[in-house]
């Protein structure tokens, strides 16, 4: 081999071992803690305000990488972030819909909670909100899309922001908490933190779809009995 042949295999073998490097080398924890807790919240008051924002496959992603930290602190942090910035997200979005009820123009944010909510979600919701209050709201967030409806149901009932609050807090804590347990699940169960984020991504979408295809499959009624005020076939369960 020439001189020149092996500088230039020399040179290949460095960059490509330095490659390598770069794309194994993990970020340190404090890099994806200054980056990470930011970003959790963002995500999670977004997806509050626009509902289309996969919240709760955040939570457990987060909570999934928090599990393979050394920080004892991470994981509550995790879910005070989450609990906190899912509060926000609600308020505000709760806010936006008084003012725009409250408006004589009129305001995007009330149709756009009605093109989100069923006739039939919002009739079931109104009549539960009815005959439990405020606990429905902690249910409301733990049954994927029953929170829209619920809201609306709140609103419409001209329910006050401080009412409104008192049940939207513990309802935030039992979300966030849930959803951090399908993350340490998902963390527990791999060595390496892709890993646990992936099982938990694909425990967040199992939990998800698991009404929608329960209600699917369910069978019906025999003889087409009565069904509550308010309730049509396909509503929530």
């Amino acid at each position: 081999m020439t001189p020149l042949a092996g500088l230039g295999a020399g040179m290949a073998a460095g960059m490509g071992a330095g490659v390598g490097e770069v794309v194994t080398r993990v970020p340190p924890e404090s890099t994806q803690q200054a980056v990470g807790y930011p970003s959790l919240f963002l995500l999670v008051v977004l997806g509050s305000l626009v509902p289309v924002v996969p919240t709760g496959a955040v939570v457990s992603s987060a909570a999934a990488v928090a599990f393979h930290h050394s920080s004892p602190f991470a994981l509550l942090y995790v879910f005070a972030v989450a609990s906190l910035a899912a509060f926000l997200g609600d308020l505000g979005l709760y806010w936006l819909g008084m003012r725009g009820l409250g408006s004589r123009k009129g305001s995007r944010w009330p149709a756009r909670l009605r093109a989100r909510a069923a006739p039939e979600r919002l009739a079931q919701a109104q009549r539960r909100l009815r005959e439990h209050g405020v606990l429905v709201l902690v249910l409301s967030r733990l049954v994927p899309a029953g929170r829209i409806p619920v809201m609306l149901a709140c609103l419409l009932s001209a329910m006050p922001p401080r009412r409104f609050v008192r049940g939207d807090i513990p309802a935030c804590l039992a979300w966030a908490g849930t959803y951090q347990l399908i993350g340490l699940l998902g963390g527990s169960l791999f060595p390496e933190p892709w890993q646990g984020v992936a099982a938990a991504l694909a425990l967040t979408v199992l939990v998800s779809a698991a009404p929608g295809v329960w209600r699917r499959l369910r069978p019906a009624p025999a003889g087409g009995g009565e069904r509550p005020a308010g309730e049509t076939p396909g509503g929530e369960s």
